[in-house]
C-alpha cells in the first residue's frame, strides 16, 4: 500500500519554462490532455503553476477583450510568468500520504507539485491519483 507522496506521484511530469508563452501551455494541455501545468525555471526548479482555471480565465478575457480572432496572437504574447501562480504549495516526495490527502480536502486542490528538497520538479500529485488508489483499495 502507498505511504508517501514518492509511492502514488506521476513522475517527471509535463511542465513549460518561465519563459513560456500561454500559447505554448495552452497546446500542452490540449496535446496531453492535462489541467495542471508546473512552470519551471531554467534549472528545472520548481517556479509556480498554471492551472485549467487560470488558462480559461485569461482566454475568456482575451477572446472578451480582442474577440476570438485575436486569440491566438494575443496567447502568444502572454508569458506564462505573469499569469502563473507562484506561492503554490508544493510537497515533497517524502511527505506521508495522510497528511497530503487532509490538504487535498480541506482546500479542494486538483493538484500539488512534488519538489524535491533542492528546489527541483520531481513530480505531481493529482486528485485522480487518489481516486485510483481508492479504486485499488476497494477492489
Amino acid at each position: 500500500m502507498s505511504q508517501n507522496v514518492a509511492d502514488l506521484m506521476t513522475p517527471n511530469p509535463f511542465s513549460v519554462n518561465i519563459k513560456s508563452t500561454l500559447h505554448d501551455a495552452h497546446n500542452l494541455m490540449k496535446e496531453k490532455n492535462v489541467r495542471h501545468i508546473p512552470v519551471i525555471d531554467e534549472d528545472g526548479a520548481f517556479v509556480g503553476m498554471l492551472t485549467q482555471k487560470i488558462m480559461v480565465a485569461k482566454v475568456m478575457g482575451i477572446m472578451a477583450t480582442f474577440g476570438a480572432n485575436a486569440l491566438q496572437r494575443k496567447e502568444k504574447l502572454t508569458k506564462v510568468e505573469d499569469i502563473m501562480v507562484s506561492d503554490f504549495i508544493s510537497v515533497t516526495p517524502a511527505q506521508p500520504l495522510t497528511d497530503v490527502v487532509k490538504f487535498f480536502v480541506e482546500n479542494r486542490h486538483g493538484c500539488m507539485p512534488v519538489v524535491s528538497e533542492q528546489g527541483q520538479l520531481v513530480g505531481i500529485l493529482t486528485s485522480s491519483d487518489f481516486v485510483r488508489l481508492a479504486a485499488a483499495l476497494l477492489s
